[in-house]
């Protein structure tokens, strides 16, 4: 039975670089034999200015019977003052299909150490996974505003903490058995109950080390040191701001894939990076943080290691040859970018 896939280009650049991501995916199931087939569905911006909400009815019908999801990117600044945003429809599908676990993957190419912000000595060896809580947190919290006063409200249950954390051990397993956990325990009683449970877990995975972090030190050995790191776990967010900072040690926001992961519904991956209207239209997008989220979604949802790996090596063979969009200091353009690593599969 053909695995079905969902395709949600968005606002901005999202239209190009998911034509990009899906060529490369359809090269791939040709030579893997894989039986796909991909639906296309308004999702964000696109959608509010045909339904006028950014999550439609029909959207969410399809997402919901898909086996993975892929979203390109949404946003403008047409709709920063309006009463319905396209954020608010990612917060919905967040919600709605359980997608309680955000991975992002922060491994730096050798061809780009020269885009690095950091000194070479700092990057090498740099190759962890942030792990961060998707659908609690201060994000789903209660909001109050008043125009001298407003609080929000940052909750955690001992449940939400367990699923995410547990998670993260497992990805340690698989890698180099190292876990850190960050929080802000000394001032916060959700952080300190974090911690907690952090402990308790962690006497059911014995070949995991595990270390704590207060969140403002762990910002700074982000800079400092990243290559002491390996799976790092954090509250939705701390992981928010945390993965952000991490994701320019590679020197562009687009060389940068995501994945967020449901309990039991499908997955959905992304490229890190927003919808980049100053750009859009014009040819220059850099479509490997979509290339390389297809990639994440064909080992992780598919099961496919090899075809994954296949489409990973094909960017890098293309970085090492030179060629570059605008971003990374060069002159390609999207379609010369995707056309490099499609001659590379």
């Amino acid at each position: 039975m053909a695995k079905k896939i969902i395709a949600l280009a968005g606002d901005g650049i999202g239209p190009e670089i998911m034509a990009a991501g899906l060529a490369v995916l359809e090269e791939v199931a040709e030579r893997f034999q894989l039986d796909l087939t991909i639906e296309h569905h308004l999702f964000g911006g696109a959608a509010i200015d045909v339904y006028q909400h950014p999550l439609p009815d029909s959207t969410l019908e399809a997402v919901r019977s898909a086996d993975a999801i892929l979203l390109a990117a949404i946003g403008g600044p047409q709709y920063d003052q309006a009463t319905i945003r396209p954020e608010q429809g990612l917060l919905a599908l967040r919600k709605e299909l359980g997608l309680y676990a955000n991975l992002r993957p922060v491994k730096l190419f050798d061809s780009l150490s020269d885009r690095s912000p950091l000194k070479a000595n700092l990057l090498t060896g740099v190759d962890f996974l942030v792990v961060r809580e998707l659908t609690g947190g201060i994000y789903f919290g209660t909001h109050h505003l008043e125009e001298d006063k407003a609080f929000d409200i940052n909750s955690y249950t001992r449940e939400e903490i367990k699923a995410i954390v547990r998670l993260a051990f497992e990805a340690a397993q698989r890698r180099r058995k190292k876990l850190t956990s960050i929080d802000k325990q000394n001032v916060l009683a959700t952080s300190k109950l974090w911690r907690k449970v952090v402990d308790e877990l962690a006497q059911d995975y014995p070949d995991v080390e595990v270390e704590h972090q207060l969140v403002d030190s762990a910002a700074m050995l982000l800079i400092t040191r990243p290559s002491q790191f390996d799976v790092i776990v954090t509250e939705n967010l701390f992981g928010d701001i945390l993965s952000d900072e991490a994701s320019v040690l590679s020197g562009s926001l687009g060389v940068m894939p995501s994945a967020s992961h449901s309990l039991n519904g499908p997955s959905l991956y992304e490229p890190i990076h927003g919808s980049a209207p100053d750009i859009a239209g014009k040819g220059i997008a850099n479509p490997i943080s979509m290339i390389l989220s297809v990639a994440m979604m064909v080992r992780e949802s598919l099961g496919q290691e090899e075809a994954a790996q296949v489409i990973e090596s094909a960017v890098e063979r293309s970085l090492e040859k030179g060629i570059r969009t605008q971003d990374l200091g060069g002159k390609a353009t999207t379609a010369e970018m995707l056309a490099a690593i499609i001659s590379e599969l």
